[in-house]
């Protein structure tokens, strides 16, 4: 008997769930970039100096990262404008030009800081004259930020932030007690002295940085021009369901990337460095070349290497977050996607930036002093920036329908609150 053909039922196929590693793109870069040769130098000296006591710091500052860093890429996505255009369009020019100079001048001086560790992480391991690898680092970097296509770079910082498992590593070396490192965790241990208060300010200040904000914001408006049928949820309101949920999932992911990766580089200098009564670690090269001794060249060269990755990934954000808040202030054709013959001032504040951080490390500045006054401008800086991010993500004129929800503008204001208590606590710390 011969088979019937029997009709079935027309299967409306539903469209392919994104893959992760698409989905992650503006969040992880910018959660990876924040452990800049910079911050690791502010978490080894933090756990070289308390050992496991201030673990819950990087804890507490996930939800609040998540916040601002979500609320700045909404913006972006919603508007089509980065944060420095949305702020011009509703706050007086003095006041955003005062927030973008000083913005510049606080990455700049991180730049300078990144690249001398950079160089002298890479003397740790090959030998050789520390400030020629600043220059080449430097060169490089300005020359791949200008010339390599916007998406294809993206790729490549993508993979960058695989350099960060260097620290994941060092931490499951080097033997460390996680028994005490929970119990810590949960019931820390917290001094109200000087010291101890002015590292949790600077581990916030590191965490939580305004360019951080520009930058994120600009990449989801990148996004829109290098994917194809992206626009502004503003014109293309149908899209707002799958963009908002990629942008929530790639900065929790990111966030929690970066917060991890601090965590095991202040886990890694508590277990060696603390435990053996090294405790005075100022930067990251420092950091390295300690651990070499108590923990053996494995965990040395992986750290030392981590350093030169992460120094790649951090310099086009922080070059890029400063090009990008001034060009949109001053009105210029912005974006990495643009050819460089069609934002030469754009391209120029990226070169310029990266030039003069690089000749930072050739003067008579202390890089120790100077990345404290970074520290601070980036204090001063992020406070007002929060609060004016915090109304332009809660305004119908600015946000038209996609105004931020009740639970994130809370988590948004309390995470501006305590770096508002961050800042004061900084003043109130010094020179005691």
């Amino acid at each position: 008997m011969p088979f019937e053909k029997v009709d079935q039922p027309d299967v409306v196929k539903q469209p392919p769930r994104p893959k992760l590693l698409s989905i992650m793109g503006p969040g992880l870069i910018t959660g990876a970039s924040d452990d800049d040769p910079s911050g690791i130098a502010t978490y080894s000296q933090t756990g070289a100096q308390f050992g496991f006591d201030l673990g819950w710091t990087l804890l507490i500052s996930w939800p609040l990262m998540c916040a601002i860093q979500e609320i700045s890429a909404r913006i972006g996505r919603v508007t089509g404008r980065g944060l420095a255009g949305n702020l011009k369009a509703h706050y007086p020019r003095p006041v955003v030009f005062t927030i973008v100079a000083l913005l510049v001048i606080a990455n700049t001086i991180n730049i300078g800081a990144d690249l001398g560790a950079m160089g002298a992480a890479l003397k740790l391991l090959i030998g050789g004259p520390a400030l020629l690898y600043v220059g080449l680092f430097a060169i490089v970097s300005v020359l791949l930020e200008t010339f390599v296509r916007y998406s294809r770079y993206v790729s490549v910082l993508k993979w960058l932030t695989l350099s960060l498992f260097a620290y994941v590593g060092v931490v499951m070396v080097v033997h460390t007690p996680w028994a005490l490192v929970a119990r810590r965790l949960v019931l820390p241990h917290i001094s109200f002295t000087a010291a101890y208060l002015t590292v949790v300010v600077a581990i916030l200040g590191t965490t939580i940085s305004p360019y951080l904000f520009f930058w994120q914001a600009e990449e989801e408006v990148e996004e829109t021009h290098e994917r194809k049928g992206a626009t502004p949820l503003e014109r293309g309101p149908e899209q707002a369901p799958a963009e908002l949920h990629r942008i929530r999932v790639d900065t929790y992911i990111g966030m929690a990337f970066s917060n991890i990766v601090a965590l095991s580089i202040m886990l890694a200098t508590a277990t060696t460095l603390h435990a053996h009564g090294v405790t005075d670690i100022q930067t990251s090269s420092q950091a390295a070349a300690a651990l070499l001794p108590i923990a053996g060249r494995f965990a040395f060269l992986i750290f030392a290497l981590g350093i030169i990755g992460t120094g790649i990934l951090a310099l086009p954000v922080l070059a890029g977050s400063s090009a990008f808040a001034t060009g949109e202030a001053l009105g210029w054709h912005v974006g990495l996607a643009r050819k460089p013959q069609r934002a030469k001032a754009f391209y120029a504040v990226i070169g310029v930036a990266t030039l003069v951080g690089a000749v930072l490390n050739f003067s008579s500045l202390d890089p120790i002093k100077a990345l404290f006054w970074s520290a601070v401008v980036n204090g001063v800086v992020a406070v007002p920036v929060m609060a004016m991010v915090m109304r332009l993500a809660s305004r119908p004129d600015t946000m038209g329908r996609f105004v931020i929800s009740r639970g994130l503008k809370i988590t948004g204001w309390l995470a501006t609150a305590v770096m508002a208590a961050a800042a004061v606590g900084m003043f109130a710390t010094w020179g005691s």
